[in-house]
């Protein structure tokens, strides 16, 4: 692996001229990326930086991140540069430096209800993307059940089987799941943009309160799958969910399918951080099969 060094070394001198540097620091927080914060004469900005990041890694977080600034609803850090050339890859952002609030939180609660109803007429997204380090297939389907199915449960349930992390029990019981998630997913709900990967830390403020998202894993699914995420390990206060529900009322059927959408992000961190996740796993699976 290159030393952290000498990739920020490579990854700064890509886009900025180094004589203009004021300072830069170390920002901790993720567990994929290294982070910086880099002040010059003419701004500050935030540097992300991998060693052999998989292909198209940054340039996917780009894209989404720019799908999300088209809708023109909540805002994302202006992308100033991506690179990749297979042994370091960088994207440089806006640095965003205001305080969460109460207020910035509803205010994010309304604006995702607004982007949610940026539809698109088929489900999926026009490029394959990551959530973490995992790939995220994509292809454009007009049935949410198989979006659903095809490329969100079933590329989770085969790498957790190819690492061991389930018993064949669980196994048996999700591929029977996967045949009958007609009995509580509807096949057309509206296609909503979806930020993809909403938890708390993937959200910020500016520093006048304004809501921004940030690290996304864009595509078009059911809205109540991005909320069902939110709920999952908490960090969201009441007014969030008021505000959204404002603008987009939530189904009286979404309780009943809301654990079913967590079953992914539950698949995902099991695969990406082992088998503390198995327990809440066959929980769910359990109370639909």
């Amino acid at each position: 692996m290159v030393h952290m060094h000498s990739m920020l070394s490579k990854a700064i001198q890509t886009y900025f001229d180094t004589s203009e540097i004021v300072t830069w620091k170390q920002v901790y927080g993720g567990d994929i990326n290294e982070s910086f914060y880099i002040r010059t004469a003419s701004g500050s900005y935030f540097i992300k930086i991998q060693a052999a990041p998989p292909p198209r890694f940054f340039h996917s977080e780009k894209s989404g991140l720019d799908t999300i600034r088209l809708t023109k609803t909540i805002s994302v850090p202006n992308v100033f540069h991506v690179y990749e050339d297979g042994e370091v890859g960088c994207l440089i952002l806006e640095w965003i430096s205001g305080k969460k609030t109460e207020q910035a939180a509803e205010k994010l609660g309304n604006l995702l209800a607004l982007m949610h109803n940026h539809t698109g007429e088929k489900f999926g997204f026009a490029n394959n993307g990551y959530i973490g380090k995992l790939p995220q297939p994509n292809q454009w389907l007009d049935s949410w059940i198989d979006y659903y199915r095809t490329c969100r449960l079933q590329p989770q349930i085969r790498l957790a089987e190819e690492k061991g992390l389930l018993p064949l029990s669980i196994f048996k019981k999700l591929n029977k799941l996967m045949q009958e998630l007609e009995q509580w997913i509807p096949e057309k709900p509206k296609a909503s943009l979806l930020h993809g990967d909403l938890w708390s830390g993937n959200w910020m403020a500016g520093e006048n309160g304004e809501p921004y998202l940030i690290d996304p894993s864009v595509f078009y699914g059911h809205d109540e799958f991005e909320l069902a995420f939110t709920e999952l390990f908490g960090g969201f206060p009441a007014g969030f969910y008021h505000a959204y529900q404002e603008v987009n009322p939530l189904s009286k059927d979404y309780e009943d399918r809301k654990e079913l959408y967590q079953l992914f992000y539950l698949l995902v961190h099991l695969n990406l951080f082992g088998k503390s996740y198995v327990n809440a796993v066959e929980r769910i699976v359990n109370r639909y099969v």
